[in-house]
């Protein structure tokens, strides 16, 4: 007999191999027609899942963070079957969840328009209302790839392509689409219901600047009516606190066309800052901090040292000049060990604190641009502190109490809480470590 454990402790017993529906079904009808997956010796599985030896079970539905998870992927999955229905020459790519929903990459001859998003999410519930069972199929690699490339899938292909040779792949069909995923998925299209496509971003594929940029769809998907309004609801407030509508309506900055990722400050915006900056120099005072300034362009030599220029080099500004290579710095704390090494220090000079507003340039990729909350230039309010091993935990103790009395002026948590973007209560978390030595 076939011994499975549920989460409160009871076993049931099956004369052979069972699915997870079949368990779900044995127990209650509820339970089946609720079954989204299941996690079966803590993996998460599709409800179609095979269970052959003794193994503790738990039956996810709508009501388990495991279960929303699932319903999101299958929504992303939804969507792309929407948009191949819609658009059939759009090749699709990769579809993940992400917190509070999901998105999916298309190679399109054109942008997609919030026409074309509203089309999309309509065809999306039409197919839901099919009730279209998913089914799970498992192909030996190089027939998958054989199989995408007849569907004209080819970025599909090149994923599979990176699989080592011999090993099977699995694929998932609803009505008329196939996809390659790992899974899970909910049993069938009926199972989405409430959800909603939000908005169209420029993606590269594999996140290369030199490959394709792709249509890359955002969704948020739920388990109920009330949850998918109750976000929508808080993204509603959320924009009316939104830094870059604030920016505008207070005159405060502007991001130019002229310089994506950099920002224009007004005379309003610059007077904050100049408020902010003059605060954080008192702390500077207060707490026995050196005020320095390190040079913008340095010779690519130094960003070799510290192992920028060889791991980081696409994610910096570079120049030349005169038959030597330099990059606008991405951060101060090579600057920082320079001018520590400038002259002689006694131990009885330590701990030595250096403090600098540092302005840092780091080539970030457009599409991850985002207001003043991700940018390409930005002043960082960098510290360095030189101190004996033996001060080490004083060291960081003052640190640390240094740190929240002007984050707790400056209106900030200092806790791990997460607070959505764009409200007020953000929290600032601080964490100690150790720098590998490898890096």
């Amino acid at each position: 007999m076939l011994e499975i454990t549920l989460p409160d402790g009871s076993v049931r017993q099956y004369p052979g191999p069972v699915t997870v529906f079949e368990v779900a079904s044995s127990i209650g009808s509820g339970l089946a027609k609720a079954a989204l997956a299941g996690r079966v010796n803590g993996q998460v599985v599709d409800t179609s899942h095979l269970i052959e030896a003794n193994s503790a079970l738990a039956i996810l539905t709508n009501k388990d963070p495991e279960g929303l998870d699932v319903i999101r992927h299958s929504s992303a999955h939804l969507m792309a079957y929407a948009v191949k229905t819609l658009f059939p020459e759009a090749q699709v790519t990769i579809g993940p969840v992400i917190e509070n929903g999901f998105y999916y990459d298309f190679s399109y001859s054109r942008p997609f328009t919030p026409e074309d998003l509203v089309s999309i999410e309509k065809k999306m519930a039409e197919l839901a209302s099919k009730d279209e069972p998913v089914v799970r199929r498992v192909l030996p690699r190089d027939e998958a790839i054989t199989f995408f490339k007849n569907l004209g899938e080819h970025y599909k292909a090149e994923i599979i392509q990176s699989i080592p040779a011999g090993e099977d792949v699995s694929l998932y069909s609803e009505g008329a689409f196939t996809d390659l995923c790992r899974g899970p998925h909910v049993p069938s299209t009926g199972k989405l219901k409430f959800f909603k496509l939000m908005k169209v971003a420029g993606a590269y594929w594999r996140g290369d600047h030199r490959n394709e940029m792709l249509q890359r769809i955002y969704g948020t998907a739920w388990e109920s009516k009330d949850a998918l309004q109750g976000y929508l609801l808080m993204l509603e407030e959320a924009e009316k606190r939104d830094h870059r509508r604030l920016g505008r309506e207070l005159d405060l900055f502007h991001i130019d066309e002229h310089a994506p990722g950099l920002v224009f400050w007004h005379p309003n915006g610059w007077t904050i800052w100049q408020g902010v900056e003059q605060y954080m120099r008192q702390v500077y005072r207060d707490n026995g901090y050196l005020e320095v300034k390190g040079p913008q362009v340095i010779d690519k030599t130094l960003w070799e040292k510290t192992g920028h220029w060889d791991k980081y080099r696409d994610n910096m500004f570079t120049t030349e000049s005169e038959k030597r290579d330099y990059a606008l710095k991405p951060m101060n704390c090579p600057g920082h060990i320079l001018i520590y090494k400038q002259g002689i220090k006694s131990y009885r000079d330590l701990p030595l604190r250096y403090g600098e507003f540092g302005q840092c340039h780091r080539n970030e990729p457009s599409g991850g641009l985002h207001g003043i909350m991700r940018v390409r230039g930005f002043t960082q309010d960098d510290g360095h502190i030189f101190s004996l091993k033996t001060k080490y935990c004083k060291s960081a103790r003052t640190l640390q109490a240094c740190c929240k009395k002007s984050t707790k002026t400056l209106g900030l948590k200092t806790s791990f809480t997460k607070w959505p973007l764009g409200l007020s209560n953000a929290s600032v978390a601080m964490k100690f470590g150790t720098r590998q030595k490898l890096r």
